[in-house]
């Protein structure tokens, strides 16, 4: 059974609408469906089959097995939106964390060059915190209350949840580990790895 390349819209008649003309996609997560969110989704799969390729072919698997895991879980997910046609308003609404990346891209930045000391890196670590809650925290909680209807179920929406569950723990985590680097440093433990700038 083979599968077209991009999928007919649904009767909603909204496939061409761009995502910010489709808001019903933020709210109906399994059916609404636009042609640039779909777009977005095949995008960011293809994304993240390259980084774990990249990861596994330069030796760095070991390094780096949490964002193995992370993008794994995420092409699992990516994909009942490209090949099933469903979910893709929670695949667009789960690259809301891009935005978040902006902030800690640049955090990351500050801490190779060792300009922690600096006015940008103080005010980034503030806006850095908002953006993670704003951009992930939130949309996290509102997934998975979204993806709970779905327990009990054998359904896609319950391996999505699984999914789900298991990125919620990986992005606690990760703040808990932001939290202790830039407000509680004292706590950190110096024996880290220095390459993962969620951890320093």
């Amino acid at each position: 059974m083979g599968y077209s390349a991009i999928p007919k819209c649904p009767p909603c008649g909204r496939g061409r609408d761009g995502v910010w003309q489709t808001p019903e996609m933020l709210v109906e997560i399994e059916t609404a469906w636009s042609l640039s969110g779909y777009l977005l989704v095949c995008f960011s799969a293809g994304y993240f089959i390259h980084d774990t390729v990249d990861i596994v072919a330069s030796g760095q698997a070991r390094a780096s097995w949490e964002y193995l895991v992370h993008h794994i879980m995420a092409m699992g997910a990516f994909f009942s939106g490209i090949f099933w046609n469903s979910f893709v308003g929670g695949g667009v609404l789960t690259l809301l964390v891009e935005v978040s990346n902006i902030f800690l891209t640049i955090r990351m930045m500050m801490k190779i060059s060792n300009t922690q000391d600096h006015l940008l890196y103080q005010v980034n670590k503030y806006v850095n915190l908002v953006m993670y809650f704003l951009f992930r925290l939130a949309p996290q909680a509102y997934l998975t209350h979204f993806f709970l209807r779905y327990v009990g179920q054998r359904t896609l929406g319950t391996f999505l949840l699984a999914v789900l569950l298991m990125l919620d723990m990986m992005i606690l985590i990760y703040f808990s580990r932001l939290l202790r680097s830039d407000f509680c440093p004292e706590r950190v433990p110096r024996q880290q790895h220095k390459d993962k700038f969620l951890t320093e």
